[in-house]
């Protein structure tokens, strides 16, 4: 595979081109990174608001119609709503694990089989989330296990 990187201008807008002979997963893959590490939402802790990259988040859950972003050791706020942060995820290693919850496949250390069908994760902060026995195959499918 031959790699070329052109610089450009401040004012011209950066783009990737990729050229293949056929699409396939390993294609798909790259794009997902791509999109991953270009994608921002904004989210306010306290009264600040700042903005964070899609790939730093571990995951997105709602509680008591308020919705949260967490971070490696920071949790934020966000007006999103679940759907809103799926669609915006949409291609990338994040999947639904519950019916609250969005989680980053790729800030998994491991998972466990728990309770009733469940899974436990944990992250790479040490952090634990439970997998709904309903989505366990969306857990397997974002960790290649099928």
């Amino acid at each position: 595979m031959k790699i070329t990187i052109e610089e450009i201008g401040a004012t011209q807008e950066e783009q990737v081109i990729i050229r293949c002979r056929e699409v396939n997963q390993e294609i798909l893959d790259l794009c997902s990174k791509i999109r991953r590490h270009q994608s921002y939402v904004a989210v306010s802790c306290g009264k600040e608001i700042y903005r964070i990259a899609i790939c730093d988040i571990f995951y997105f859950e709602t509680v008591d119609s308020k919705s949260f972003l967490y971070g490696s050791d920071r949790v934020y706020e966000t007006k999103l709503k679940l759907y809103e942060f799926e669609e915006i995820c949409s291609g990338t290693a994040f999947f639904r694990a519950s019916k609250s919850v969005v989680l980053n496949a790729d800030k998994i250390r491991c998972v466990k089989p728990a309770l009733s069908g469940r899974f436990e994760a944990t992250l790479e902060n040490g952090e634990k989330v439970v997998v709904s026995r309903q989505y366990v195959q969306d857990l397997k499918r974002a960790l290649g296990m099928r």
